[in-house]
C-alpha cells in the first residue's frame, strides 16, 4: 500500500517519542521506559491497554530507536512455525554478532499456550526481548512466566484534550491535511469526545468527516455525521468484566447515579439483561441481605416483568432494581455467615444430628432415645426454648452477626434474646 493510499492513523504514527501523546506516567520525561528506549536498553516488556492507546505506536518508535534487529509478528496471522524460525534466528544474532533481537508481538494473548511456552526460553535467556501489545489482562490471557519475565505497563485510554491534540496535528501534518481543511474548534472537540479514548478512532472520524463534507467542517456537520459514540466494549472481553466489576461494586458503595451509568453502558453495548438481572439478585443477598429482606423481592419482581414486556420499555424495570439496590443499606452479615458455617463444617470431625432433634416416625425409635427432650416450641411463650440444635459434639457458634444497618438493626435485637434464651 502507498503510503498517499494508508488510512490517516497509519500516515500519522509518530516515529519519536517526542511526539508521541499521551500516557505521559509510563513515558513522559525521566520515566525508566522511555530511558530505557533513549539509552537502547530495553529490557521485555507488555504493553496492555484498550484500542487506539499506543502500543503499536510505542513499538515503531523503539524499531526506529534500537540498534537491535526489531522483527514484528501479529499473533492472529503467526503460527509456531514462524515464531520458532524467529527465535531461531535471533540466537543465531546473538551467538555470532552479539546482537540482541527485539521481537514485538501484536495481540499476544491470541497466541495459545504452546506458542507462549515456545517463546520463552528465549526470552528468558536474553537471546529475544519481548514486547507483547495486547488488549485484554495480561496477567489472565498471557503466560504468566512470559509476565514475571516483563515489565507490565498498563496504557489508559486517552483523555479528549490529547485526541485534540493529535486531530490538530493530523490537520496540518505533511503525512496529514496540510493546513487544507478548515475545521470548527467545537467539531475537534466532538469527534474526540465520539472517539472514546482511542486515537484511532478520532483520526479515522476526521478522515470521514473529511471525506463526506469537504474541507470546511463545522460543529454541526461533526454532529450530523458521528451521532453514535463508539463503544469499546465486548461481551466476552476485558472491558466486559472492567464494566461488570464497575456497576457491582457503585451499588455496593450505595451511587445510584453512577450505577446508572455502568448499567446503561451495557445495556446500549448489547448485553444480555438478564446477565445484568443475575448480578444484581446475587448482589441483593451477597450485599445487602437482611439489611433489607426486600431487595432480592424487587430485584426478582423487576426480572419478572421484563420477561413478560421485553426491551425496550424493559429498561425501566432494570433500572428500577438498580436504584433500589443501590441505595439500599448493605450488609454481608449473611455471606460472613455463610463462610463461618462452611468453615465450622469442614474443621468438624462428624456432623452427626442430636438425637432429640432426629426424625422419629414409628414407637420403636423414640423409646430408643430418638426425638427425646425436643420441646415444641410453639408451646412456650416466646417462641423459643433453651435448646442445642448443633451436630453432636459440635460448640454452639454465632456465624450471623447482624449490623446496625437497615432492617437488621431489628434482626439484631431479635436474634440477641433468642440466643440468650438457647444458649444460657
Amino acid at each position: 500500500m502507498q503510503a498517499t493510499q494508508a488510512p490517516l492513523a497509519y500516515r500519522l504514527r509518530p516515529k519519536a517519542l517526542d511526539d508521541f501523546v499521551g500516557q505521559q506516567e509510563i513515558v513522559g520525561k525521566g520515566t525508566p521506559l522511555r530511558k530505557a528506549i533513549e539509552e537502547d536498553k530495553l529490557s521485555s516488556v507488555i504493553l496492555a491497554g484498550p484500542p487506539g492507546t499506543g502500543k503499536t505506536t510505542l513499538a515503531t518508535i523503539i524499531a526506529e530507536a534500537t540498534n537491535a534487529a526489531f522483527v514484528q509478528l501479529n499473533a492472529v496471522i503467526s503460527g509456531v512455525k514462524e515464531l520458532r524460525a524467529v527465535c531461531e534466528e535471533a540466537q543465531s544474532l546473538h551467538q555470532n554478532l552479539k546482537q540482541r533481537t527485539i521481537l514485538f508481538i501484536d495481540e499476544i494473548h491470541r497466541f495459545n499456550r504452546s506458542q507462549q511456552d515456545a517463546m520463552l526460553p528465549f526470552v528468558e535467556s536474553g537471546v529475544v526481548i519481548l514486547i507483547g501489545a495486547t488488549t485484554q489482562n495480561p496477567y489472565f490471557d498471557v503466560n504468566q512466566a512470559l509476565v514475571s519475565r516483563s515489565q507490565v505497563y498498563l496504557l489508559k485510554p486517552l483523555q479528549v484534550s490529547e485526541l485534540e491534540a493529535i486531530i490538530k496535528r493530523a490537520l496540518v501534518h505533511e503525512e496529514g491535511f496540510k493546513g487544507t481543511v478548515q475545521i470548527s474548534d467545537e467539531a475537534i472537540t466532538h469527534i474526540a469526545t465520539r472517539a472514546n479514548g482511542d486515537a484511532r478512532i478520532a483520526l479515522n472520524l476526521l478522515e470521514m468527516a473529511v471525506m463526506t463534507v469537504g474541507k470546511k467542517i463545522s460543529v454541526e456537520h461533526a454532529q450530523a455525521l458521528l451521532k453514535e459514540r463508539s463503544k469499546r466494549y465486548d461481551q466476552k472481553g476485558e472491558d466486559h468484566y472492567d464494566t461488570i466489576s464497575a456497576f457491582i461494586k457503585t451499588m455496593r458503595g450505595s451511587d445510584p447515579d453512577a450505577a446508572l451509568i455502568w448499567l446503561f453502558k451495557m445495556i446500549e453495548s448489547g448485553e444480555d439483561p438478564r446477565f445484568i438481572f443475575r448480578r444484581m439478585a446475587i448482589f441483593a443477598s451477597e450485599d445487602i441481605g437482611m439489611a433489607d429482606p426486600r431487595a432480592l423481592q424487587i430485584v426478582i419482581a423487576a426480572w419478572q416483568a421484563f420477561e413478560l414486556v421485553g426491551l425496550p420499555e424493559g429498561e425501566f424495570f432494570l433500572a428500577h432494581a438498580c436504584v433500589y439496590v443501590s441505595q439500599a443499606p448493605k450488609s454481608n452479615a449473611v455471606t460472613v455467615a455463610m463462610s463461618g458455617a462452611k468453615q465450622a463444617i469442614n474443621k468438624a470431625s462428624t456432623l452427626e444430628v442430636p438425637y432429640h432433634v432426629r426424625n422419629a416416625p414409628v414407637k420403636g425409635m423414640k423409646e430408643q432415645g430418638y426425638h427425646v427432650g425436643y420441646q415444641y416450641p410453639h408451646d412456650h411463650k416466646d417462641g423459643v426454648v433453651k435448646a442445642d440444635y448443633f451436630p453432636i459434639g459440635m460448640k454452639p457458634q454465632n456465624f450471623y452477626e447482624p449490623t446496625e444497618r437497615g432492617f437488621e438493626a431489628e434482626v439484631r435485637g431479635r436474634l440477641e434474646r433468642t440466643r440468650k434464651i438457647l444458649r444460657t
